[in-house]
């Protein structure tokens, strides 16, 4: 990630990062996304384009930063009772939201904003979060409970590709296969949609 959009909690820098974000989101509702330029969003957040420059380097990474916080999951995931309920309902949840348009289109946004790779790590992050959440809650209640490391290898992995790539194949019952198949009851075979 660029060292110019990171961020020191609280004060000036929180609030700049906080007005621009505002900007960013309010005139691409307003004039629509091919409008948006580093001097409109500046004037519409009361700050400097050279503040823009100075923090973000161009628009493409601003767009970057944006879109890693609006991916940002807004709490913790719900509890259905188990492990597995939680999965299911996750994995829908994940995979309605990254797979419609303003979702595909932040992934993109967030990735193509930053070279060095670091947004893609903080969107990783907080699926790991998440998923280490529903595994904690788990434990507690006695359940078995595969990594981290393996739930985004198993879960998180495909359903990034159909989004992605594939999003037509995406359906309920292809998140309850990754589940199933994540923690190792998948021996049924891949829904009808996922097969073409």
């Amino acid at each position: 990630m660029s060292t110019r959009a990171t961020t020191r909690p609280g004060g000036r820098s929180a609030r700049v990062q906080q007005s621009v974000h505002q900007a960013v989101r309010d005139l691409e509702a307003e004039v629509g996304r091919d409008a948006l330029t580093v001097p409109l969003i500046a004037a519409r957040a009361g700050v400097t384009p050279s503040t823009v420059y100075r923090r973000w380097g161009d628009l493409r990474e601003l767009l970057s930063d944006v879109a890693v916080e609006r991916l940002r999951p807004d709490g913790p995931p719900a509890d259905h009772g188990s492990l597995r309920a939680d999965l299911e309902a996750w994995a829908v949840q994940f995979a309605e939201e990254m797979a419609s348009t303003a979702g595909r289109t932040y992934i993109r946004d967030a990735l193509l904003g930053d070279p060095e790779q670091g947004n893609a790590v903080r969107c990783s992050d907080y699926a790991a979060e998440q998923l280490k959440a529903i595994g904690v809650r788990a434990a507690g209640r006695g359940e078995g409970v595969p990594d981290v490391e393996t739930l985004l290898d198993t879960l998180v992995a495909p359903l990034m590709y159909r989004v992605l790539f594939r999003p037509s194949d995406l359906s309920e019952a292809y998140t309850d296969w990754l589940v199933a198949s994540a923690l190792g009851r998948g021996a049924a075979p891949l829904p009808p949609a996922a097969k073409s």
